[in-house]
């Protein structure tokens, strides 16, 4: 497992890939549009919403002092992805940056999928 190493003067910081990958996977689930985090092409979606695994369709490149983050997501239909998309990088990047003290050099959003509401049938429309 690959980790943050940082000398303080009483020891060493360590901050895993795990623990950025989790704090982009809240991040990018916080904006308003994000279906869910997917698992990328091979994989299937993960929960809607789901907190079980914050991690998946997370990937993340750590350094000793800057991280690149890839995300896989699925948007609401009706969003604008362009505008969905830009909110998931800005709040990705102020979210590790201002947890971790690393300074995120991109955060690449693919957009792996549509989510369409599921719509119950009104009463006057049900066969009689």
């Amino acid at each position: 497992m690959d980790h943050v190493h940082t000398k303080q003067e009483i020891g060493h910081v360590r901050i895993s890939n795990e623990v950025v990958a989790t704090i982009a996977g809240l991040a990018a689930t916080e904006v308003a549009g994000v279906t869910a985090m997917s698992g990328g092409i091979g994989g299937g979606i993960a929960e809607i919403l789901g907190r079980k695994n914050l991690t998946k369709g997370v990937k993340v490149e750590v350094g000793e002092k800057e991280a690149a983050v890839d995300l896989n997501i699925v948007v609401d239909f009706g969003s604008r992805i362009p505008e969905v998309a830009k909110r998931v990088q800005e709040n990705v990047k102020r979210s590790i940056e201002s947890m971790t003290g690393l300074a995120v050099v991109e955060v690449n959003v693919h957009i792996q999928g549509v989510h369409f509401p599921t719509q119950e049938p009104k009463e006057d429309d049900r066969v009689k």
